[in-house]
């Protein structure tokens, strides 16, 4: 058995599942300020009854992080940039904490002025003097030679919690978005650590000693214990987890438009023939672009819990959640709430529903039902609205899957998959405000957790050799090694792969589903007067994501027999 647990801002969903399908399944109500509870809470309920020892892993995804960057609730951090000569680093500014500094390396990896200690030591202090707690340290060239990064990290010392370094959240060249990646790294690393923190504990108090595993954003899976130094991977999880959950149940022959609508955040993913887009260069979120691989998802601060308010005399949702529709005990009106308006609900409160969508009602000059309409209505038009804007973008750029480039012409839904709580009502309204054929994916309300628990693991592995200098690196798994000058192309490949699946078995990956393929293969010589005197070699390899054998089978049939 195998469980999945998906922690959203609102709710924490847990499944139990079997090679027979969904065994048990609850949610419960999010407390980020207690999610020790919330979670031991999801992990208990689920498990009742079950011997632990038949528990064979654990795979969760959380939204926590993303909500915390669309709805700007990130914690301040501190960055040092190196660019050296060329374009001024000062153009990528992430944040208010951020400071470029001397020293550089070039393309090659030489090293063209030294790191300024002191200077290094003054920018610490002041970081210290403004009590931020984590740092992340870029250079421009530093995935050829890491150096600089290292010796500035040297000199930071244990002042700090954490320090992210450029070289090791990422192997890529692009400078401004390895600048974006570290920056995010330090920024939802103290919000994933207390949910790691949360997590363990609530394992060790429920006696459960399983493999743990957390979803990525490409829709694989690493250990839990690894993302605590990659916490940037594990953001955008929880739309990863949606477009998970609908792979299983989406038309095999046609294009699918994918909506997870939350209680904080819609996200939204298109599937072609089932097969997840994927984003092969990385995130981009809150204007901020990163080398983070993952699946081609979009996610906007509009949920069933979306504050509501009129402003010039139109309605306006989100992006922020200022608590529970006061349905549930909220104080402030929510489309929610304009469901039980419309009697569309009934668990909770519908006076205290009422009493919220009339403060919007008398802003608009109409009675609450009317008010409800509009509510519910502008929160379907706005999601279609960004979904339209999404496939927009897909097709202004080429389209890959996980699997290869897209050959069709453009990208064209016709179908679209449901989820999240109040997936069955929003159906409704939007079979009558568009021309897709909407359906609800099967266990809509937990089917984020059903993907996340049938994510398999996945990670990638970039290797750069330079036969002029012999040398061979690996910049994010930290290796260094010397090559003749003979090394090849295919010895290049043949190393990643080796590298490859040692990582990937390290983070918990099935030898059995280990399928492994080629996504970057770049060879050019490199010329000194008339003579070549080098290769410059860079291939990236990487373990598709898909969904594990046995139990993804078990799950579609009893969905299908329901």
């Amino acid at each position: 058995m195998i469980i999945g647990l998906d922690v959203g801002g609102t709710y924490a969903d847990a499944v139990l599942l079997g090679p027979e399908g969904l065994i048990n399944f609850v949610k419960v109500s999010t407390d980020p300020s207690d999610l020790f509870t919330t979670v031991l809470t999801g992990l208990e309920k689920v498990t009742q009854g079950i011997d632990p020892l038949q528990i064979q892993r654990l795979v969760l995804s959380t939204t926590l992080s993303t909500n915390a960057i669309v709805q700007k609730q990130m914690p301040p951090v501190g960055m040092i940039v190196s660019g050296g000569p060329g374009v001024d680093a000062r153009l990528y500014r992430t944040n208010d904490h951020y400071c470029v500094v001397g020293g550089s390396i070039d393309h090659r990896g030489r090293e063209i002025e030294p790191v300024n200690a002191g200077e290094i030591r003054k920018i610490a202090e002041t970081f210290k003097k403004e009590g931020l707690a984590r740092v992340g340290v870029v250079g421009k060239f530093s995935v050829r030679n890491p150096s600089h990064e290292l010796k500035i990290a040297e000199i930071l010392g244990d002042r700090f919690e954490k320090v992210f370094l450029g070289h090791r959240v990422s192997g890529n060249l692009n400078f401004p978005r390895r600048i974006a990646t570290a920056f995010l790294n330090a920024a939802v690393y103290p919000i994933h650590k207390n949910f790691f923190e949360a997590v363990k504990k609530s394992l060790e108090k429920k006696g459960l000693n399983v493999p743990i595993h957390i979803l990525k954003a490409d829709g694989g899976t690493m250990r839990f214990d690894s993302s605590m130094d990659f916490p940037g991977q594990t953001i955008l999880s929880g739309p990863a987890a949606s477009v998970m959950g609908a792979i299983a149940f989406a038309s095999p022959e046609t294009e699918s438009l994918v909506l997870d609508i939350g209680g904080t955040t819609t996200d939204m993913a298109v599937l072609l023939n089932q097969v997840p887009l994927l984003n092969p260069l990385g995130i981009t979120l809150d204007c901020h672009k990163t080398l983070i691989r993952s699946l081609e998802t979009h996610s906007i601060g509009l949920g069933g819990d979306s504050a509501v308010r009129v402003k010039d005399g139109r309605i306006v949702i989100g992006p922020d959640r200022m608590g529970p529709a006061m349905a549930y005990g909220g104080s402030t009106p929510t489309p929610t709430d304009a469901l039980f308006v419309l009697g569309k609900t009934s668990n909770g409160d519908r006076e205290k529903a009422v009493q919220g969508i009339e403060s919007v009602a008398g802003a608009l000059g109409m009675d609450p039902e009317q008010a409800a309409c509009r509510i519910f209505d502008a929160a379907c038009t706005q999601i279609l609205s960004e979904a339209r804007e999404m496939i927009r973008r897909i097709n202004s750029k080429p389209v890959y899957t996980v699997r290869e480039l897209w050959e069709g012409t453009c990208v064209k839904p016709t179908e679209m998959l449901i989820l999240g709580g109040p997936a069955q009502y929003f159906a409704e309204h939007f079979r009558e405000i568009s021309d897709y054929q909407v359906r609800v994916v099967p266990h809509w309300g937990v089917a984020n957790a059903v993907g996340a628990a049938l994510a398999r693991t996945t990670c990638e592995v970039a290797l750069l050799v330079d036969t002029e200098q012999g040398i061979a690196t690996a910049p994010e798994e930290g290796i260094s090694e010397r090559v003749g000058r003979n090394f090849s192309r295919d010895d290049a490949l043949q190393k990643a792969f080796e590298l490859l699946r040692k990582k990937a078995l390290e983070k918990g990956a099935d030898p059995e589903e280990l399928e492994m393929e080629v996504i970057e293969d770049l060879q050019f010589n490199m010329v000194q007067g008339f003579y070549t005197t080098g290769k410059n070699i860079r291939v990236k390899v990487q373990v598709q994501p898909g969904l594990i054998r046995g139990f993804s089978q078990g799950v579609q049939h009893a969905a299908s027999q329901a």
